[in-house]
């Protein structure tokens, strides 16, 4: 796991706040689980370098039984075997595979084809849960909550490329051998991007999980 262990350990104690706030009846309880997100929010502030204010307002802000957020991914080839990537343009125009949060009322590969087509402007069709990590579990910086990312295979079946000045800032096809090095390592590790092209190359190739 990448995730130091102190994050770890506050993710924990953040998690057993809210879940306790969620379900408890007793106010005394009630205000046992608050401290124990503010004790979470204390501990990612001072290890972190930051105030906890903000932080506390995160934590406060999640509500119901506490589970990993979900990342959606689209690995679209062309028939030329070129992968598509976006340029990410709130992580200085680093390059991605199109994705991003998954919104509510929508199934994860729901998610991903809208992803596609709001950031690059193509449309796709799917062909395969290909990976489905822990993040954590996959060499991407710590970040403050636990987050599930499901990496789709796509085929492209139409569009035309539009960049979307609120997202993404650049647009291109790669091939295996000539992909980008500048990769927004939030988003998207070299070693997943290598192993979407092991996919395409070997549809047989079972879903990939940890």
């Amino acid at each position: 796991m990448s995730a130091p262990q102190w994050l770890v350990w506050a993710r924990d104690v953040q998690a057993i706040a809210q879940n306790g706030l969620t379900f408890c009846q007793n106010p005394y309880d009630r205000e046992r689980y608050e401290q124990l997100r503010l004790l979470s929010s204390n501990m990612l502030a001072a290890l972190s370098s930051t105030t906890p204010e903000p932080i506390l307002t995160l934590l406060e802000n999640e509500r119901g039984y506490a589970t990993p957020k979900i990342d959606v991914r689209g690995a679209v080839f062309n028939e030329q075997g070129q992968i598509l990537m976006v340029r990410e343009a709130i992580d200085h125009d680093r390059w991605t595979l199109p994705g991003g949060w998954a919104d509510v009322n929508l199934t994860t590969a729901q998610n991903t084809l809208k992803e596609v087509l709001e950031e690059s402007g193509y449309t796709a069709e799917i062909t395969k849960l290909a990976a489905l990590w822990d993040r954590d579990r996959q060499g991407h910086p710590p970040d403050l909550f636990s987050c599930a990312k499901v990496f789709y295979l796509c085929r492209l079946t139409g569009g035309t490329p539009t960049i979307d000045n609120l997202e993404t800032s650049g647009i291109g096809w790669f091939d295996r051998h000539d992909l980008p090095t500048d990769l927004s390592l939030g988003r998207l590790q070299p070693s997943q991007l290598a192993r979407m092209f092991d996919h395409y190359d070997h549809p047989e190739l079972a879903t990939d999980y940890d």
